[in-house]
């Protein structure tokens, strides 16, 4: 079974690592200025980001104040039918081979989806 060992998270623009497994991103868009052969993305899988209506939300307010919010909700939407196959399709993934490496442009990787998604990903891992 998969641990959290076995979930990296590194951005897009870093050079891919012996030990990255497979490597997903897990942005809505794709990273600007990154050619697809640079990146090294082996699965992308948008239906893991958050929707395109609480991520605009959440940009509007550059202060960081939203970022409680902006978790709880995004923590709600990875509950919903639309992600969850993706979740269960990351969870598979890490299961079945690990590692795997989350990828992702964002810059700001502690206050974005991305702590969210890996935490999720752990408890889905070890109780789902």
């Amino acid at each position: 079974m998969g641990s959290s060992s076995d979930v990296r998270v590194r951005r897009v623009y870093d050079p891919r690592e012996d030990g990255d497994g497979t490597r997903v991103l897990v942005d809505r868009l794709w990273p600007r200025g990154v050619a697809k052969g640079r990146a090294a993305i082996d699965r992308w899988l948008k239906d893991l980001t958050p929707s395109s209506e609480l991520r605009s939300w959440y940009h509007e307010d550059r202060s960081g104040t939203r970022y409680d919010d902006f978790v709880d909700r995004y923590r709600a939407e990875l509950a919903d039918p639309a992600h969850t196959a993706a979740v269960g399709e990351l969870v598979a993934l890490v299961r079945d081979g690990g590692p795997v490496t989350l990828v992702t442009a964002v810059k700001d990787v502690p206050h974005s989806h991305v702590p969210v998604l890996v935490e999720h990903l752990e408890h889905e891992l070890h109780h789902g």
